[in-house]
């Protein structure tokens, strides 16, 4: 009988087949799930814009985070002066106001309204909706990379042009509206791998938007530092909970 034998050959082949498909990319996003397999992490996350006038009082400062699988994130946003303690899990949210913890759609109430004044918490708690943890926004820059090449533990590329403008327009987008388009998009991306897991990833994005007629030029880069992997312990109140679910 030679089918056994030809079953194996059969098998392994398939297998060399897989393996050879399976390049930086593909390892990237299996760092990625590896650590959305973790019981949980921490991280911070910062953004530093080359245009010595970007940012303003909202400037986007330090973001800390925490994280349990399968259960709730608890960050603290940075913004200008201000920090502000949010958590969210599964879609939903909330923030913790002057006024106490909100949902997250508490705290958007109202938009468009205000008499034309700022109202940070609800800048926050939209940009909160499309929450994507570390893990998961790593696995998807990777998808967003045109290849990328491996040197030691770090993996690095450049972004496509469909890539770099949604991440340009993330936070822009509004219910019933349509994000500025960017030009001259351009980007990049890098992930640093320890143990089979990411441990670290940062991308540049460039392009120029227009604000009420008038052009603004965007160079940001963004560092996700990932730590305490398994040990990370997530404390929620009671309160935070009951507005977030």
């Amino acid at each position: 009988m030679k089918t056994p034998a030809i079953l194996s050959f059969s098998c392994l082949l398939a297998a060399s087949l897989f393996a050879a498909d399976s390049g930086p990319k593909d390892e990237v996003k299996g760092a990625a799930k590896k650590l959305a397999d973790k019981a949980s992490y921490s991280w911070k996350s910062t953004t530093e814009s080359a245009n010595a006038n970007a940012g303003g009082r909202g400037r986007p400062g330090p973001v800390e985070g925490k994280i349990e699988k399968d259960g709730f994130a608890l960050l603290a946003i940075t913004r200008g002066e201000n920090t502000t303690e949010a958590v969210v899990k599964a879609g939903k949210g909330a923030i913790k106001t002057a006024d106490g913890w909100k949902s997250l759609a508490e705290a958007t109430e109202g938009d468009g309204g205000g008499g034309g004044q700022r109202n940070p918490a609800r800048a926050t708690a939209r940009m909160l909706q499309t929450f994507r943890s570390p893990a998961v926004e790593a696995e998807d820059l990777a998808g967003k990379a045109k290849e990328l090449k491996k040197a030691d533990d770090v993996y690095s590329g450049d972004l496509t042009e469909e890539g770099v403008k949604e991440l340009l327009t993330r936070g822009f987008r509004r219910p019933g509206g349509e994000a500025p388009s960017p030009a001259d998009p351009k980007g990049s991306v890098k992930f640093w791998v320890k143990d089979g897991v990411v441990s670290k990833y940062e991308y540049k994005v460039q392009g120029t938007m227009s604000f009420n007629g008038n052009d603004m030029t965007i160079d940001r880069t963004t560092t996700v530092e990932i730590k305490d992997i398994g040990s990370t312990k997530v404390e929620v109140s009671e309160e935070a909970k009951k507005k977030a679910s």
